[in-house]
């Protein structure tokens, strides 16, 4: 593949950033070939679309003003003084992560790398490649395994450093109010001190094992004490006379053992027995040494104790670093940097020590310096001399001394920079470092693709599409949509118009090549690329965006207000919600626009409505003005209604503004975390948990905040063992349900079932609202139908639907089901549907309950209402499957697993495949669930089975 650099319009550039960029891809790319894609240049800038206007109602406002600039006074009167929205500004940002075409031949061809690979390292890195291709899929769980394998793997301090400190960012300790940036969770995995251990790859040992903070300080304050009555009497300094040497420091005399300092280096040892004047002396001169007599001193203790004791002071033994790396004492200078390692725990210590690390080539203290400034991620980057550290050139190549400069750390730094919306000239020079530091292919691509989407952003369009097509003649397919979007912001709609066509007529297509193709077209031509993009990918958030702005130009608000609806009924969004409030502005329905923008701003706080004009409280407040008020009091009855109704995100907008007029609750802050959890926004949902956590009056209020937040990231022991401290101190709904739920999360026998249910007998006894009491029935039901109790289970059904838990008529249509009810058990999830109106899990429930051609319609149903539902396809795939259509059975898969690369999808097709004697075809999707879940039982067979078939083909 090959694209041409030169500039289309006739024009180089010179720029240092040109010329820099220019001279990176010179050195990790092949001279770009000739024969690429050439296209005429037309000149032609984007069609501009009529502006949409409904004057009886706005007021307009000019599209060319300066965003940042004072907002204008906003009143009742005009609600939308920005207009309608702008198809021009609605465009779809460029996903800035590896996208290959073919997603699942790259994580199958991953998967058989790392079970072959050779070292421990290698594994480390192929498993953060693994991470850098799950960006793509979003899906928290798999990026956080991707990363505790890489430090599972990692073998040096380097590399265990970082990824310790990168598993805390992904959970965002460091916006827990009392959490110090080195305090340890009690497993090897994040421990600040295991990371800095010098070990290899100990397969008995596990990162996720309980690490020995604990024990290791009280051991250390052991040792204190022990040797602490030998140092400071200089009588224990005794030998023969030709054994002592005594060392001049001006009018200062040290007196030492000649043997044991000459052991601390071969220098020492030359300088004191070798053919040195001073060998023969018995009192040698060290005034111009640069060591003071104190830390020669100390010199002398460690010579006889081969200890750095601990009443020295920081300078004292940074004395002795500098002495020990001239004269190349390498355990002293060891013990020197383990001495000085646990005292750097600010940013400002890791800046002032990591100078001297530099300068002495003391790489241990350097990773301690480095560890606290990523752990303080992401506000360490805030701070200039942090971000200038990372950034320079010159700071770069003294990492590199101390072998501290990898890949994986500006990786580590320029995904921060990425999530905290940096676009400062430092940030584009940490890419610039990404790209130096890459060593292989995918690192390359990457780092180019990320570089040229930030430069996107900055309006940098010749810059960032140089690196774009980089990365494109890398093999990345994806970023000649960067390409393309860089001529249009150029003004070349045509020759990005053609670069699309080029890659769809060589490529099978993919929905965002038709989205993108969509932004370079006009009228009917520009609809069907997005009805065939929503087609390959209903996922994609633009299509549906732009057909509803269309709409509303059009005067068909209420169409417009469905066609939103459609994406945000299964995939949630802010910029989505902004579109719905600002139709229901249009259609003057201001208590379903309040309802939006509340919403939104429980996604994002910070949100900024009307294309970034206008903050989202700002607009809350000039709404209410038109909306009736609620009390605490209604508002908790609308909260009950909207619950029961399981509208998700009128129970959010409720909570959100309860929350303005009690923003220190820390309960409210519990429940929106739990709606953002069920409505898939877990970076939200973790962010209000945490909130929750901060706000906490109580201790034992506080444990329950901080079990959940550990249960949520993976870590089950410890969350266990919160929900119990919470419960010594004490007893408590949220404190019972968390250990229930906790416990229950692994396979129950029937002795762990029964002290579940006895954990939520006893919770339902503690205080509570009938919310959450209505889902603690809920989960009793569903523990008494796994142990065969079904008459008990529907008590606590009944019970729940009593205080409104409308869930609850799933988990009795499946007691209703167990005992040959299956009439009963359709009715009550006809009752849920009615009652929970479009709901794509209650529709495909129900098809369990009825006949084929019913349970076809209510999967089709619930496709339609919610795609990302795999269920669906392998019911119908197995129906094509029985009947013998094998090629429509694969194929009603892989239209699925294409947008949502799913774990039993591909069990089921790798199974179809097998069946067909496509035995290559089953491994490939056996390898790629597999790297999705290496534990899976099921697929391991399936897959060790179709090798041994493969075998005697």
């Amino acid at each position: 593949m090959s694209i041409s650099t030169a500039t289309h319009d006739g024009c180089s550039s010179s720029s240092p950033r040109s010329a820099k960029i220019a001279n990176l891809i010179r050195q990790f790319t092949n001279t770009m070939k000739s024969g690429g894609l050439k296209f005429k240049d037309r000149c032609k800038k984007p069609t501009q679309v009529h502006a949409l206007t409904i004057n009886s109602i706005l007021s307009s406002s000019s599209s060319n003003s300066d965003e940042s600039t004072t907002l204008p006074f906003v009143n009742a009167k005009s609600l939308l003084p920005y207009g309608l929205p702008d198809t021009h500004l609605i465009e779809p940002p460029l996903d800035p992560h590896l996208n290959p075409l073919d997603f699942i031949n790259s994580i199958s061809d991953l998967y058989k790398r790392i079970i072959h690979s050779s070292s421990e390292s290698e594994s480390c890195g192929l498993y953060l490649e693994q991470y850098a291709l799950f960006c793509a899929v979003g899906d928290p769980k798999l990026l956080r395994r991707s990363l505790q394998s890489a430090r599972e793997h990692a073998v040096d301090i380097h590399s265990k450093v970082i990824l310790s400190a990168w598993l805390r960012y992904e959970r965002r300790e460091d916006e827990l109010v009392g959490i110090s940036a080195m305090d340890c969770i009690g497993k090897v995995l994040e421990c600040p001190k295991s990371a800095l251990i010098d070990i290899g790859y100990d397969p008995s040992h596990s990162v996720f094992d309980r690490c020995q903070c604990v024990s290791e300080n009280a051991s250390e304050n052991l040792n204190v004490t022990g040797c602490r009555t030998s140092l400071n009497n200089e009588f224990l300094v005794h030998g023969n006379d030709d054994e002592i040497v005594w060392f001049c420091i001006g009018n200062e005399v040290i007196t030492c053992l000649r043997p044991k300092i000459a052991s601390l280096s071969s220098p020492l040892n030359t300088l004191l027995y070798g053919n040195f004047i001073e060998s023969a002396k018995e009192t040698i001169d060290f005034s111009r040494i640069g060591i003071s007599k104190e830390a020669m001193r100390g010199v002398e203790v460690f010579s006889r104790t081969k200890q750095m004791e601990n009443f020295f002071s920081p300078s004292i033994v940074l004395e002795i670093l500098s002495f020990s790396q001239k004269f190349c004492c390498e355990e002293m200078k060891s013990a020197c940097e383990v001495y000085l390692s646990p005292l750097i725990s600010t940013i400002e210590d890791a800046l002032i020590f990591i100078e001297y690390g530099f300068e002495n080539m003391a790489s241990l203290l350097v990773a301690s310096c480095l560890q606290v400034l990523l752990r303080e991620l992401p506000s360490s980057l805030n701070n200039p001399k942090v971000l200038t550290l990372f950034s320079s050139s010159e700071s770069m190549e003294k990492l590199a001394s101390v072998n501290h400069s990898s890949f994986l750390l500006y990786y580590l730094l320029t995904q921060v920079a990425m999530e905290e919306k940096m676009t400062s000239v430092n940030t584009v020079t940490l890419f610039e470092r990404l790209i130096e530091s890459a060593t292989n292919t995918w690192q390359k691509t990457l780092a180019y693709h990320q570089l040229g989407v930030l430069l996107f952003e900055r309006e940098e369009y010749k810059h960032s599409q140089t690196c774009f097509e980089a990365a494109f003649e890398m093999g990345h397919v994806y970023s000649a949509a960067g390409i393309a979007r860089t001529m249009y912001k150029q003004g070349k709609t045509y020759l990005a118009r053609e670069l699309i066509n080029k890659i769809l007529s060589e490529h099978k297509p993919n929905g965002w090549m038709y989205q993108e193709r969509s932004l370079y077209t006009l009228g009917s031509k520009k609809l069907l690329d997005l009805e065939e993009a929503t087609k390959l990918d209903p996922t994609l958030s633009y299509p549906y965006k732009y057909r509803s702005v269309s709409m509303v130009g059009e005067n068909q608000i209420n169409e417009a207000v469905e066609e939103i609806n459609k994406i945000i009924r299964f995939k949630i969004s802010p910029d989505c919600l902004e579109l719905r409030a600002w139709f229901h502005l249009c259609l003057e329905d201001y208590q379903a626009a309040v309802r939006d923008i509340c919403a939104l701003l429980s996604l994002d706080p910070n949100y900024m409505m009307f294309h970034g004009k206008m903050r989202g409280d700002n607009l809350v407040e000039v709404v209410n003005q038109k909306v009736q008020q609620w009390t605490p009091a209604d508002c908790w009855v609308e909260l009950y209604d909207r619950w029961s109704c399981i509208d998700d995100i009128g129970s959010l907008a409720i909570i959100h503004q309860m929350l303005v007029h009690d923003p220190g609750k820390s309960l409210l802050r519990f429940r929106q975390s739990l709606l953002l959890l069920r409505l898939n926004c877990q970076k939200a949902a973790m962010r209000s948990l945490r909130l929750a956590r901060n706000l906490a009056n109580t201790k034992h209020e506080r444990l329950v905040y901080e079990g959940w937040i550990l249960y949520d990231t993976g870590y089950r022991e410890e969350a266990l063992s919160k929900a119990e401290e919470s419960i010594l101190i004490q007893r408590s709904f949220e404190a019972y349900f968390l250990k229930a739920y906790t416990l229950a999360d692994a396979s129950l026998d029937s002795d762990s079932s029964s002290f579940v249910i006895q954990l939520l007998i006893d919770a339902l006894k503690c205080p509570s609202d009938g919310l959450r009491k209505g889902q603690a029935l809920n989960n009793l039901g569903s523990i008494y139908v796994d142990c065969g109790k079904h008459d008990l289970a529907a008590d606590c059904y009944i019970n729940a639907l009593d205080i409104k838990h409308t869930r609850a008529h799933q988990g009795l249509a499946r007691v209703y089901s167990l005992k040959d009810e299956r009439k009963a058990a359709y009715d009550e999830m006809t009752k849920l549907i009615e009652k929970a109106g479009n709901s794509a899990s209650a529709y495909e429930k129900r098809s369990e309950y009825c006949d084929r051609d019913n349970a076809t319609s209510d999967l089709s149903m619930a496709t339609q209402l919610d795609p990302l539902r795999t269920y669906p396809y392998r019911y119908r795939a197995a129906v094509l499957m029985d009947e013998q259509k094998e090629s429509e059975a694969v194929e009603e898969l892989t239209k699925a697993i294409a947008f949502k690369p799913e774990l039993q999808m591909l069990h089921l097709r790798a199974a179809f495949y097998e069946s067909m004697s496509e035995y290559e075809l089953a491994l490939r999707d056996c390898e790629a669930g597999l790297c999705l879940d290496p534990t899976h039982k099921d697929t391991l067979e399936l897959y060790h089975r179709t090798q041994k078939a493969a075998e005697y083909t």
